[in-house]
């Protein structure tokens, strides 16, 4: 690539934004992020920028809000944008779906409204193996697997936005979108200074076990015993986050060379039951960790994995790190978290 690109980052002083920056500016692209720091820390932009070597642009704002979106358009040359923010726990947004819709959404549709008046015309956006709901007849999906019923607001979002990027394209034919369905994202850099750091309580497994184990939490509660699965927990799909980032640079230069949309799971096509992830855990970590069964979750699918095919031969991409390399890193961050009094 030849030049500077400036790729607005939503969502980019987060879990996976805050990975994507690291490796775009690595890769030569000049990173503006945007972020309103409602499940973000605000030290994560300097630990970022440590880990990048450089400083970093950052904006605070809302997506909701088309006023300051438009103020960032007309300050930074952008050419692309990478959609990252967006709520994003299942139990919590079947207790908070209004909450969810109206974040999601709406800021999906400012954006595409904003990036419109200003002729950016390449958007990479943050999806969910949740579109497919519960898979009938398969636990590994592809690509060309029907969207399904999600199992909870947070997947509705998500669907219902696909359906807005793919209306998008259809209407304005120089526009073009790659959307990326996430399975399970965990790990954190190999540095040790960043890594998935929500506000409050962790929504998801792993941070969670890493915390039960620092002694920040008491106790870690597996939800349901009685799936159909061998062990009776669920089995996700379990992928680097370094993985996904590197994905996101590859989304990046296939808007370069492809018009229209195109879609793509980011998976590793290898399930792992919750069992096994405790199990991992110990064994890496060589500490026992506090866990019990309670009952199930709301919006739990019981198994779900990626058929990774189409990322591999068209998006020239595959994830190269393992559940056990995921489960080293976030115990170094969460060690590194607690040496720094964090």
């Amino acid at each position: 690539m030849s030049g500077k690109k400036n790729i607005l980052v939503t969502g980019g002083a987060g879990y996976i934004g805050s990975h994507t920056v690291v490796e775009l500016i690595a890769k030569g692209y000049e990173p503006v992020i945007v972020d309103n720091f409602s499940n973000a820390q605000p030290i994560m932009l300097s630990r970022t920028e440590q880990v990048a070597g450089k400083s970093i642009i950052c904006e605070k704002g809302d997506c909701t809000d088309a006023a300051f979106l438009r103020q960032i358009f007309r300050k930074y040359t952008i050419e692309g944008v990478i959609h990252f923010a967006a709520f994003k726990a299942v139990n919590e947004s079947v207790d908070k779906p209004l909450e969810y819709y109206h974040n999601n959404i709406e800021g999906l549709i400012c954006l595409l409204g904003v990036m419109r008046e200003f002729n950016i015309s390449q958007l990479v956006f943050s999806s969910s193996c949740t579109v497919y709901g519960t898979p009938v007849g398969t636990r590994t999906v592809s690509e060309s697997t029907p969207v399904g019923t999600p199992n909870s607001p947070y997947g509705w979002t998500k669907w219902m936005c696909e359906q807005i990027i793919r209306d998008t394209v259809t209407a304005f034919p120089e526009f073009k979108a790659v959307m990326l369905r996430y399975f399970n994202p965990v790990g954190a850099h190999e540095s040790g200074l960043i890594g998935e750091w929500p506000q409050g309580t962790p929504n998801n497994i792993l941070p969670y076990i890493t915390q039960t184990a620092a002694g920040r939490l008491e106790q870690l509660t597996v939800f349901g015993d009685d799936y159909d699965t061998p062990d009776g927990t669920c089995i996700r799909d379990f992928i680097h986050v370094t993985d996904i980032a590197d994905a996101h640079i590859k989304a990046l230069e296939y808007l370069d060379t492809n018009n229209g949309l195109a879609i793509f799971n980011l998976g590793t096509g290898k399930g792992t039951s919750i069992l096994e992830l405790i199990r991992a855990f110990e064994q890496v970590s060589g500490k026992p960790l506090s866990w019990k069964f309670g009952p199930r979750r709301a919006g739990d699918v019981t198994e779900i994995c990626a058929d990774v095919e189409l990322a591999r031969s068209e998006l020239k991409w595959e994830a190269r790190r393992t559940v056990a390399d995921a489960v080293r890193d976030s115990w170094n961050w969460e060690q590194k978290r607690i040496a720094d009094g964090l």
